[in-house]
């Protein structure tokens, strides 16, 4: 019997833009070797597939459906995937090693929440003046 940490599954967002400075030949290295990196993680049991976003898309609010996304130029969201790893920690790590950071990218890493929503569960969607305090 272990006493190992079982794996979790981590979304990676990634965001930004490629840095404007760089040849399109290095991007398109940096890109090429994400590919194999991913790859490699895919098949090690490491990462699932994820894709990259189209350019357009619609928020739908209360108020009704518009064109989108709306974000910061810094934060435009250009894919997704999952890492498979024991912690949080573990799983930015895994993250770090991505080829296409040194182009200007950076990710944002969650946690997969395996319990359904409720109103009386402090969750990221709770108002922040709704959460606990931990004064």
């Amino acid at each position: 019997m272990t006493n190992e940490t079982p794996l979790s599954e981590y979304l990676v967002v990634s965001r930004g833009h490629w840095n404007e400075n760089l040849a399109p030949e290095e991007i398109q290295n940096a890109i090429d070797r994400f590919y194999v990196w991913h790859a490699r993680l895919v098949d090690e049991g490491r990462m699932k597939p994820g894709r990259r976003l189209a350019r357009d898309g619609r928020v739908v609010a209360r108020g009704g459906v518009t064109d989108g996304p709306f974000t910061e130029a810094k934060e435009i969201v250009g894919g997704y995937w999952f890492i498979v790893a024991r912690d949080l920690d573990e799983a930015a790590r895994i993250a770090a090693e991505n080829p296409c950071m040194a182009c200007g990218l950076f990710y944002e890493i969650r946690p997969i929440e395996d319990e359904r929503a409720s109103a009386f569960v402090d969750s990221s969607e709770t108002p922040s003046k709704r959460r606990p305090s931990f004064e």
